[in-house]
């Protein structure tokens, strides 16, 4: 029996046992969930700065914690050691209830909650939804680093557990988006959406030769300033990773010209590896 993915965009229709584009959603006797549920690649005490989020609770730390898997394809992609990995990658698993309770032994460390990070979390969407409301109730704080495609409903049904967000804006044209397999309004639609409900802050990653234009930039952050006037806009570069190894490190004086493009509209521009 076919089941159709709710998560994302890609609407993957996947029959009895078939696993999506993501590599972590599968239909299990016609619904479709995810596979990666609890099976943990990464797990460390970071600065909350690192995520990068600078305007939620600086100077803090959060247990960062990654599975694997990722609805997206893009070849500059910087962690595509777990992003692009299967089931078959060695995994440990951990329960909801696990991963908070050491998230709260970690609260003598400065250790604020919980950072769902690495990969795509949202693949993991059930995963991430129950430690959620589990980091709720322990007053511990939640926190996503998302490419933003996730579909309306359950984005809306997720958030009310979502304290803080930093969404990847990977680029402002749909011709960009096509290249990593993704779809512009939807990643649009979540930073809307997620700014009337919790702490959003975005990242664009500049690849060269692909998204460094300054007219794109400016685009992009006056509609930012749109949505929220206030919000932080991290400017990131790209090292050589993935299938563009070929490439060189985005120039650090490209980052700071797209940096004062960005300034025209948003006060909260902040430069990444430079």
């Amino acid at each position: 029996m076919k089941a159709v993915c709710p998560i994302c965009p890609h609407h993957c229709s996947l029959e009895e046992g078939q696993v999506g584009l993501c590599r972590a959603r599968a239909n299990v006797r016609g619904t479709v969930i995810c596979t990666n549920y609890g099976r943990v690649t990464s797990l460390a005490l970071d600065p909350i700065e690192k995520k990068p989020l600078v305007q939620f609770y600086p100077g803090s730390n959060i247990l960062s914690v990654g599975s694997y898997g990722c609805n997206l394809r893009c070849p500059f992609c910087q962690n595509s050691d777990i992003s692009m990995a299967d089931a078959t990658m060695h995994t440990v698993l951990m329960s909801p209830q696990a991963l908070v309770e050491r998230a709260k032994v970690l609260t003598s460390r400065g250790n604020i909650g919980i950072a769902f990070t690495y990969n795509e979390p949202l693949v993991g969407y059930e995963f991430v939804r129950d430690c959620a409301q589990l980091a709720h109730e322990a007053e511990l704080k939640t926190v996503l680093v998302t490419n933003g495609m996730i579909c309306r409903e359950p984005l809306l049904n997720l958030l009310p557990l979502i304290d803080a967000m930093n969404i990847d804006l990977k680029g402002f044209s749909q011709k960009f988006y096509d290249l990593v397999g993704g779809d512009l309004a939807t990643v649009k639609q979540a930073i809307a959406l997620c700014v009337q409900r919790c702490h959003v802050e975005v990242t664009t990653l500049i690849v060269p030769g692909e998204n460094e234009s300054e007219g794109e930039m400016e685009a992009e952050a006056a509609w930012l300033a749109e949505v929220d006037s206030d919000m932080a806009l991290h400017i990131s570069r790209f090292f050589p990773r993935y299938r563009m190894q070929d490439r060189r490190p985005t120039p650090v004086d490209t980052i700071y010209r797209l940096r004062d493009a960005a300034k025209k509209h948003l006060d909260n521009v902040y430069t990444g590896n430079c």
